[in-house]
């Protein structure tokens, strides 16, 4: 079918009132117009919906629109319901949420012809009833929206995704339109592959958005950053990102708690709830949703200021994805993530019941987000390159690492030396067992290839695995290197790289940041102070810090404690921010709770009052941060279980937690100062005299309550899990 361009522009106006199109819109639209199958690539904001919805306006038939999310269908339809002109019935959506009178005025709609876009999940699309239905439309064309949902390379695969072509074979073929925001170029083979569309015209946007600013912080008072953050930009829109439904709770009961207008949205929710609460979202009756995954997909927002990841996501399709919600104006958008790896242990903890060839992948796309996380290179290279679009600027002048450089330093001499450890391997390996090799770790899986033996083993062991894997990662966005994704990130030698291995010349890398690990703040009973630390910032009086340390060690000799049981140096740290001078002001302090604060506080307060006086100290009572109640129903609920004796795994459960997310909660439980006894369990669980190893490591020999360390001393005999439940009977039996 033809239509001319004034046909075009003047439907254009007519329906979604603009006077030109944007970007590669226009030739899109013409593309589908005119029978050919489209690929099309383009970030959040840049308007894919329209690529669609005008074409499907100005053929005759239905377009069938393959969409995963019920809310993002709703909130299409009743837009394109809303434009001049138009039937009510000219849009509808297919999906589980219908009830038998709305499918009915769906099917009368389609039969006599009015309905001109249909939205339908996938799931939907699969059944036998709704299949012979759209055998008797006459099909102007299959837009698959998401369509990264169909690789299992994709931040969201859906197997139903996979199935999409033999249903369209078996309805009836016509022209196929495939979008995105997010695919690397092994998403993008995948969904063509799939949607059989190989010879399809690949429409490609850059991915850049030069609009938002990137910046990493250290997972240290995460909370109370985000607060802080929110109060210095009042009335602005943002989105708020966690990987569990309880922590959007309960984030966003904190933000209401300190009089920030914010509403949560999960998948655990009723329908109208979520749906209540996107609306007040969108209408700005609340500036703020706190949510997981299932929120934003095609929201049409376009002044979100800013979105803030309270967890780091599970892939770097998925960041990007969830950052190009804001500024999508083209105006302002900053986008936090707070970063821990601890958080991506947790992660690869959570993928251990899933078949190995998921966990493979699921282990690579995390490998992929924590080398952006702790790279100081420029963040948006660094984006860019994961999508195969290089950027060539030197300074973005638009991401932490860019606005904060990093040192930098010639790593011709290492780089060199990764590519003759990568040319002098008969078979490719990962970038985690060559920076092994190179740093000379003897682990089991070095000597099974007898790499323990390679003339390369231990030749850069002055250095840490961290700093090799960041030279082998820097490679790679430079193009010395390639990662094979589909071979699970083998790493090969470029054509650029042999040639600058024949002829090596200065270049300039920067070394991989380091994560202060703060105590996590992810309690139920969130208590925190005022102010904020940022990267390698550290106590806010230096000469406060040492007198508390002085009055700690002579309180560890007094007690016959270690000194970190008493309060940790984190704790210390807060003290010189905030200069509590009571039992309550200091509950406020991180990792203090009433507990603690009550049996061992009064000497630190007390000191503190006499330095703020002696030095005329006005303390920053401004910024003071209202914590939720203390004991929520949660965790009473846990408390009273183990009151019961209930097994661990029976409570987790009930609770529909994951097992190490319920020892979260009770480690938080114990760190508030309460005594929990776990003795019925670990009796049953573990033997005894594992039980007494670990107990006296925390005893005798532990400088502080890190389990990475106590694994460290203890030797490979014992769990993770393990080391961390006796810590839990020794901090409530000691420090409580």
């Amino acid at each position: 079918m033809q239509v001319t361009t004034e046909e075009l522009y003047s439907k254009l106006k007519n329906f979604f009132g603009y006077d030109k199109f944007k970007g590669q819109q226009e030739e899109i639209i013409r593309h589908l117009i005119a029978g050919g199958d489209a690929f099309v690539l383009m970030p959040t904001g840049g308007g894919k919906s329209l690529c669609y919805q005008l074409p499907a306006l100005c053929l005759p038939g239905t377009a069938i629109v393959i969409s995963p999310l019920i809310a993002l269908m709703k909130n299409q339809v009743d837009a394109i319901r809303g434009l001049s002109h138009l039937d009510q019935g000219v849009a509808h959506f297919l999906n589980s949420s219908l009830n038998k009178a709305q499918i009915k005025e769906v099917k009368d709609d389609l039969l006599s012809g009015i309905t001109k876009i249909l939205y339908v999940a996938p799931e939907s699309l699969t059944k036998e009833e709704n299949i012979q239905l759209l055998k008797s439309l006459d099909i102007s064309f299959y837009a698959v929206d998401e369509a990264h949902c169909i690789s299992e390379w994709g931040h969201d695969f859906r197997p139903e995704y996979r199935r999409i072509r033999e249903i369209v074979q078996d309805i009836g073929l016509a022209p196929i339109i495939a979008l995105t925001a997010t695919a690397t170029p092994k998403v993008q083979s995948d969904i063509q592959k799939n949607l059989k569309m190989t010879e399809a015209k690949v429409f490609k946007s850059s991915f850049n958005r030069p609009n938002l600013y990137y910046e990493i912080r250290d997972k240290s008072n995460t909370r109370r950053d985000i607060i802080k953050f929110i109060r210095e930009n009042p009335g602005k829109s943002g989105i708020i990102y966690c990987l569990s439904r309880r922590r959007v709770e309960e984030i966003a009961e904190l933000l209401n708690v300190n009089g920030i207008r914010a509403v949560a949205y999960h998948a655990g929710m009723d329908a109208a709830t979520r749906s209540r609460n996107q609306d007040a979202f969108l209408m700005e009756e609340v500036d703020v949703i706190v949510a997981t995954i299932a929120f934003g997909m095609g929201i049409d927002k376009p002044d979100i200021r800013f979105v803030i990841h309270y967890d780091i996501p599970k892939s770097l399709e998925g960041y990007y994805q969830e950052t190009g919600r804001a500024g999508r104006d083209g105006k302002e958008g900053q986008c936090i993530a707070f970063y821990s790896h601890k958080d991506i242990l947790k992660l690869e903890k959570f993928m251990q019941n899933r078949p190995l060839s998921d966990q493979e992948i699921g282990k690579q796309l995390l490998n992929e987000t924590m080398s952006y996380a702790e790279s100081n290179q420029c963040r948006r290279k660094i984006l860019l390159n994961y999508f195969g679009e290089d950027y060539d600027e030197p300074n973005c002048g638009a991401c932490d690492n860019c606005l904060h450089p990093w040192a930098r330093f010639d790593g011709q001499k290492d780089l060199m030396t990764v590519i003759d450890l990568i040319c002098s391997l008969k078979e490719r390996f990962r970038i985690d067992h060559l920076a092994s090799i190179l740093a000379g770790v003897d682990s089991a899986i070095i000597k099974s290839y007898n790499h323990d033996e390679s003339p390369y083993f231990g030749i850069g062991g002055d250095k840490p695995v961290k700093y090799w894997t960041g030279i082998i990662r820097q490679g790679v966005i430079f193009h010395y290197l390639e990662k094979d994704i589909e071979r699970y990130g083998l790493i090969s030698v470029t054509e650029k790289g042999r040639r600058f291995h024949q002829d090596p010349h200065p270049v300039k890398f920067t070394e991989d940041r380091e994560f202060v690990e703060g105590e996590d703040d992810d309690d139920d009973e969130f208590t925190a102070a005022p102010g904020a630390r940022h990267q390698g910032d550290s106590a806010g009086d230096p000469a406060l810090l040492a007198m508390l340390k002085d009055v700690r060690k002579e309180q560890s000799r007094k007690l016959n404690l270690p000194p970190w049981i008493i309060f940790s140096d984190p704790s210390l740290e807060d003290m010189t921010l905030f200069y509590p001078v009571t039992i309550d002001e200091l509950k406020k302090c991180q990792g203090v709770g009433e507990g603690k604060a009550a049996r061992f506080g009064q000497p630190f307060v007390e000191l503190i009052a006499r330095y703020v006086e002696d030095n005329d100290i006005i303390r920053p009572d401004d910024i003071v941060v209202r914590s939720v109640p203390n004991k929520s129903a949660e965790r009473v609920q846990i408390i009273q279980s183990i009151d019961r004796r209930l097994p661990l795994e029976d409570i987790a459960e009930a609770r529909h937690m994951e097992f190490p997310e319920l020892l979260d909660a009770i480690e938080s439980i114990v760190s508030s100062g309460l005594k929990i006894n776990l003795d019925y369990y670990i009796r049953q669980e573990l033997d005894e005299y594992k039980v007494e190893d670990i107990y006296a490591y925390f005893r005798e020999e532990a400088e502080s309550d890190s389990v990475e360390d106590a694994m460290a001393a203890l030797g490979p005999d014992y769990t993770e899990e393990e080391v961390r439940l006796v810590r839990i009977k020794f901090l409530s039996e000691i420090g409580n």
